[in-house]
């Protein structure tokens, strides 16, 4: 049975958006402890393009500095681009953002309490028409897979993120993902070293596949002879040491695709694969992309990264840029494909792995997927990060101003983003109870509830967003509309909302 749960949420309504000068100062002077951070870039936008970055500078209002009713603002100094292929030809744009200081040096902060860097990225989500997919794959990632070797940042393998508001010259530009990046630093990769006769010692590597190219290669299988003294080289680029690169940067993984190529005997193979690879590492990124029908990362929108090559050459797999997940379409359509894991069948080193049943690998898979399919992705598990994140957009009010803005650019989006929640979760359970099947495992049954599953009081309480509670006598003699509040200057509107008992 349900319940009814009113959800109070507090509205500026003092000027529309499109109308509204210095927006930025406003909302940052109104913000709450349910606002999410404000982001304002102050840039020429006539400049900025996806091939060279130009000077700007970025403030960032975080509810966590709350004082008497306004909020702190950081400011540095910074150089913008736009980032992304496909995601660049979109109005909502994704940025690529390096900190300087003020002598237009790099320069290293800790944003949003995510690591001390200078390099990152503001995920626009364009085509996601939740605005979650990829940050809730990576936060589930996270919390499945680290670093096989000891790291700064807690053996971290995979981005942190915060979700922000963004304006772009103190105008409302939309919900963003505000992102650290895939990088040595974050992977613990060794240095290159530049020796006295001007020679580079290769030793940390990062590679990130970008293109499906001709599917053998991006599959690890074979490779076209290509110039290795540029950055590129086949579907591949080269992330680190990218200012060297070279044939002794790009070696290391020919020898890879080599040594997954049918050159390599089933039996050498066998016994050599533990040296290119970390099984635990493999088992995650099969369960983890079939478990969240992940579809754009084989190996595309993967790096693959080396420690330091003088010692070994074991490779990790980390995931990029997974919009197309839970049940939706790299370019924003719905997706109803279930996982299989014959997807793997014709990708090195699953091809044998997987097919051959090397070393008990499908035990493995369905080991792995046994160990976490009553947690990490059952049912509930999934649903209360999604449900999370939906709260977090309602309470703060961010998905009201993100539908208002970009509605229908480039997709369509839901008037309430629990309805796009329904299908999500109407489709994990299909694709979860479709994993259960293949591994033979048992599943664990749940019911799908669009809900926000956590609310920020009591449900015995009903507040609105700046903390004021509303007697219980007059709430229900209200009804669902918007009421003024003239102290404050802003409107409160009561919705009703169903969760379950």
């Amino acid at each position: 049975m349900r319940k009814i749960l009113f959800v109070v949420i507090t509205m500026i309504f003092s000027v529309p958006f499109s109308a509204q000068n210095h927006l930025f100062e406003q909302m940052r002077k109104s913000m709450n402890e349910y606002s999410l951070p404000l982001v304002n870039l102050i840039i020429d936008t006539s400049k900025v393009n996806r091939n060279s970055y130009i000077n700007g500078k970025i403030e960032i209002a975080d509810c966590s500095y709350l004082k008497n009713d306004s909020s702190k603002v950081i400011r540095y100094f910074c150089k913008y681009r736009y980032r992304g292929a496909s995601a660049a030809t979109y109005e909502k744009k994704s940025f690529a953002i390096k900190l300087l200081d003020e002598k237009g040096k790099d320069f290293d902060a800790n944003i949003l309490g995510i690591r001390e860097e200078n390099s990152w990225i503001l995920d626009a989500m364009a085509i996601d028409r939740t605005r979650m997919r990829n940050r809730i794959c990576f936060d589930v990632w996270n919390d499945l897979n680290h670093t096989p070797y000891k790291t700064i940042y807690g053996n971290r393998n995979g981005t942190e993120g915060t979700f922000v508001e963004v304006f772009i010259n103190g105008d409302y530009h939309g919900l963003y993902c505000m992102t650290d990046k895939i990088d040595r630093k974050l992977l613990g990769l060794k240095k290159a070293r530049l020796s006295e006769n001007g020679n580079v010692q290769t030793k940390g590597l990062l590679y990130k596949g970008i293109s499906w190219g001709n599917n053998t290669d991006i599959h690890l299988l074979s490779y076209n002879e290509a110039d290795t003294n540029r950055g590129t080289w086949n579907s591949w680029e080269l992330q680190y040491p990218d200012e060297y690169p070279s044939v002794d940067t790009w070696q290391p993984l020919m020898n890879l695709i080599e040594f997954c190529s049918d050159k390599t005997t089933n039996e050498q193979f066998a016994k050599g694969y533990e040296e290119y690879f970390f099984t635990d590492n493999l088992t995650d990124y099969v369960v983890f992309t079939l478990g969240l029908g992940i579809g754009d990362n084989a190996y595309k929108n993967t790096f693959l990264s080396l420690v330091d090559i003088t010692i070994a050459h074991r490779f990790l797999i980390t995931p990029w840029d997974m919009d197309m997940s839970l049940g939706g379409h790299w370019n924003g359509k719905y997706n109803e494909t279930l996982a299989d894991v014959n997807r793997y069948n014709e990708i090195a080193p699953f091809n044998r792995l997987i097919v051959n049943n090397i070393a008990g690998f499908r035990d493995k898979l369905k080991d792995k997927w046994k160990a976490h399919h009553t947690t990490l992705f059952s049912m509930e598990g999934i649903s209360k990060r999604l449900d999370n994140y939906a709260n977090m957009f309602l309470l703060s009010g961010a998905w009201e101003r993100e539908y208002n803005k970009w509605n229908e650019n480039p997709v369509t989006l839901k008037e309430s983003i629990l309805d796009e929640l329904d299908y999500i979760k109407t489709w994990y359970q299909k694709n979860y109870d479709n994993l259960c099947r293949q591994f033979g495992v048992q599943p664990v049954n749940a019911i799908v509830n669009t809900t926000l599953s956590t609310t920020p009081h009591s449900l015995n309480g009903v507040y609105t967003l700046d903390g004021r509670k509303i007697d219980k006598n007059q709430l229900h003699e209200m009804k669902t509309g918007v009421y003024p509040d003239q102290r404050k200057r802003q409107s409160v509107l009561i919705a009703v909302l169903l969760y379950p008992s």
